[in-house]
């Protein structure tokens, strides 16, 4: 029972710090951040497992965390504000092609990095030709363009 509350522990507690982390990391992965996954990764499987690596906790542990993500799915289908909470909502990071710098900096993006997005996807080469460009829940940039009148 032991494996059950560390791993239920680890999981809310991972959960809140990528959270707070923010969405970028989701997206854009850094060699930084690969290598900061990796030692989380170890650390993690270290405070879970504890001193038992027996292939029953090992067993019981992942049971834990696909039992608790499954709950955590139904939870967001259920209830809407629970899923704002844990996945976040959308940001718009550019408005009628005007950057939101409030938004850029709780997003920890630079302008170079919306840009980015707008020419692979649409071509844009400029802001001012962004109707939108949201920061999706998934890391990812959509841009949607000005239409031409």
């Amino acid at each position: 029972m032991d494996a059950v509350v560390r791993g239920l522990a680890i999981y809310f507690t991972l959960l809140v710090i990528i959270r707070l982390s923010g969405r970028r990391t989701l997206a854009q992965m850094t060699p930084f951040d690969l290598v900061i996954v990796l030692v989380i990764s170890e650390t993690t499987q270290q405070a879970m497992l504890g001193e038992d690596f027996s292939i029953t906790n090992a067993i019981l542990l992942i049971l834990t965390l696909f039992v608790t993500d499954i709950g955590l799915s139904y939870i967001k289908r259920w209830s809407p504000k629970a899923g704002h909470v844990i996945d976040g909502v959308p940001t718009v990071l550019v408005t009628d092609g005007r950057y939101d710098e409030r938004a850029l900096r709780g997003s920890r993006l630079d302008k170079e990095d919306v840009m980015e997005a707008a020419r692979a996807q649409e071509g844009i080469e400029r802001v001012a030709d962004i109707k939108f460009a949201i920061l999706e829940v998934s890391g990812n940039i959509s841009v949607i363009p000005k239409k031409d009148s």
